[in-house]
């Protein structure tokens, strides 16, 4: 099995980098924070237009995919750049519709597709009705997986917000059209919560990697009793202890999205958000009380650790994954 990514996926991968940074993405995540998507939006407009949501996608629904690896390098830069909106429940509800189209639906894939793949397009998506959907309000297309019934929810209710003030959750109202109904939406409903948990995994990587980069440039310029704290065993048994768990994360999130097992999905998810979580602790410690202050950037990386940990499956849901899948 190959884990190193090939010549053309580390371009891809160096590519949206560049166009990331040059997208001043912490303004955009503090005006989606304030109820102002437009920045945002602007940005997902342009990760459409590199391609990131084709890779889910078919070429018969103007895509270039089904490319899972491709789309774990998209996700993990999405993460170290902290980029806000639904994007993992874009690419869920993408695999969602290409799959129902696959089992003989293709009606919602002809009408819906097209805007998603392209970026001009948002999505979010419950798979169950009573679970909470993220950014209802800033997306496009709210789906809602009703047992064997898939349907266009017509609004959601009161918003909450996460700890992360970025992502805002409601539950899906009521009602709506109904798009498709039948078992293809049951096995539809499975695709898109792999795919949800390969994007969750690759986005938590990301995240954790921005967060020790951002660390060890501080570590680097913080001087205490004369030298850097980088200099300082017990900050470098920290910053390394971090990144051997990033690192251990990497071919599993890259692993998994070449099985595409649901086992090995599972424990790409639980390691890499595990891991995001253990370098947001890192990262808070290490900057100290400087690193409590909502004006320092690094906050926006912080505070995504612990809701990725925990979207689309608990660590100790996709351990027990694990467990079944190996008894």
């Amino acid at each position: 099995m190959r884990f190193l990514p090939t010549d053309e996926q580390r371009d891809f991968a160096r590519s949206l980098d560049a166009m990331l940074s040059a997208a001043d993405t912490p303004l955009a995540i503090r005006a989606w924070a304030a109820g102002d998507p437009g920045p945002g939006r602007a940005v997902w407009r342009r990760l459409g237009e590199a391609g990131v949501f084709a890779l889910a996608a078919p070429e018969a629904y103007e895509g270039v995919g089904p490319l899972p690896v491709e789309l774990a390098h998209a996700l993990v830069e999405s993460g170290r750049h902290a980029v806000p909106g639904p994007l993992v429940e874009t690419v869920a509800a993408t695999a969602l519709l290409a799959e129902l189209a696959e089992l003989g639906e293709p009606v919602p894939a002809k009408r819906l597709l097209p805007g998603l793949v392209g970026g001009a397009a948002t999505a979010t998506l419950a798979l169950a009705p009573d679970a909470l959907a993220l950014d209802p309000d800033a997306a496009d297309v709210l789906l809602v997986v009703d047992g064997e019934e898939l349907r266009l929810a017509p609004g959601h209710g009161g918003l909450r917000i996460s700890s992360d003030p970025v992502r805002r959750l409601a539950r899906p109202a009521p009602g709506g059209e109904r798009l498709a109904a039948g078992p293809a939406v049951v096995a539809a409903a499975r695709a898109a919560r792999r795919w949800a948990l390969l994007a969750t995994a690759a986005q938590s990587l990301g995240v954790g990697l921005a967060l020790l980069d951002r660390t060890v440039t501080y570590a680097r310029q913080r001087t205490q009793f004369g030298a850097p704290i980088g200099s300082f065993q017990a900050v470098k048994h920290r910053l390394a202890d971090t990144l051997v768990a990033l690192e251990f994360a990497r071919p599993l999130v890259f692993g998994a999205a070449l099985t595409f097992e649901r086992a090995d999905l599972a424990a790409a998810k639980a390691t890499a958000g595990e891991a995001a979580y253990a370098a947001a602790g890192t990262a808070l410690q290490i900057h100290g009380a400087l690193g409590y202050t909502e004006e320092l950037d690094l906050s926006l990386w912080l505070r995504k650790a612990r809701p990725l940990r925990d979207a689309w499956g608990t660590p100790s849901w996709c351990r027990a994954e694990v467990i079944a899948a190996s008894s």
